[in-house]
């Protein structure tokens, strides 16, 4: 038993912040402080959080965030995300303020300038693999290139406590690729949602066959002259594009951010919990918090 692996979970602030947001601002529930502050995002974020810390029993924990929309993708490509709008004026208090409801539970907060929360999750995950078995929890499907025997990822679905836990051979069943293809798999199709193209004309199906057969970007621009002439009219006309989103689509795991094992163990002082809560009259959280039953190794 005392030989045991840590078991430390991964979080992907934002895509739990988000979600939790816009779960309740479509009514309109905003949960407005007397302050005048609304809180709705950071109520929604700790019962995500802690319902899956009830339910996956992690010993360790860090959460990851974006620090700004300016990364190194946006330098290589200005119009990546340019498709998002502004954050709801509800939810901007709330980016600062869940962070510090964080610290008080005594978890790490990690993100870098220039960078997304995917690559420090990358970067620490990475680091950790070796000492700890690693699960990332996210709604994020980019995550899943990170998947590895060492690697897991939890994905969020619709509600509270319900998972989609992914593992190599499960999205490998799912995909017939290897995780690291899905690198390749975006660079073909593109994301809408990050607003990069890939090549036009070239959609999931098409991606997959040709790195069935010819296995990454590489194999594929190498092997131009068996394709098709569709095909191969279409990649040669978005080469630049093609290894451009290449790069775009690739989490970072070389990120100037670490995370020492032993500062993430999850030991929450009651008091310090509670009386962040209580300043942010955040209500009815309590019995969620792993605050007798804690596991610290």
């Amino acid at each position: 038993m005392m030989n045991q692996k840590p078991s430390f979970m991964l979080v992907d602030g934002m895509a739990l912040l988000f979600r939790a947001f816009y779960a309740t601002a479509v009514t309109g529930q905003f949960m407005i402080n007397s302050k005048g502050v609304p809180t709705n995002g950071i109520h929604g974020f700790i019962k995500h959080m802690f319902t899956a810390v009830a339910t996956f029993k992690p010993t360790h924990l860090a959460v990851c965030w974006d620090m700004g929309s300016k990364t190194f993708r946006t330098e290589l490509f200005p119009e990546y995300k340019g498709n998002r709008g502004e954050a709801p004026v509800e939810l901007i208090p709330q980016f600062d303020l869940v962070k510090e409801v964080v610290e008080s539970f005594d978890i790490p907060n990690i993100g870098l300038a220039g960078f997304e929360a995917d690559d420090c999750i990358g970067t620490i995950a990475n680091q950790v693999k070796d000492a700890a078995h690693v699960s990332i929890l996210t709604g994020d499907q980019d995550i899943l290139q990170l998947l590895d025997d060492q690697i897991s990822v939890i994905l969020l679905k619709k509600g509270y406590g319900n998972y989609l836990v992914h593992t190599p051979e499960t999205f490998f069943e799912d995909k017939g690729i290897s995780p690291r293809q899905m690198i390749d798999l975006k660079a073909l199709m593109g994301d809408p949602s990050d607003n990069y193209p890939g090549v036009k004309g070239i959609g999931e199906k098409t991606a997959l066959k040709l790195l069935k057969e010819f296995q990454h970007v590489d194999g594929i621009v190498a092997n131009l002259e068996q394709l098709s002439k569709s095909h191969r009219t279409k990649i040669e006309q978005d080469l630049e594009m093609l290894h451009l989103s290449r790069k775009l689509a690739e989490i970072k795991c070389d990120v100037p951010v670490s995370c020492i094992i032993e500062d993430a163990g999850l030991k929450i002082e009651r008091e310090k919990a509670l009386t962040k809560l209580m300043e942010l009259e955040i209500r009815g959280l309590q019995r969620l918090l792993p605050i007798d039953e804690a596991i610290i190794s």
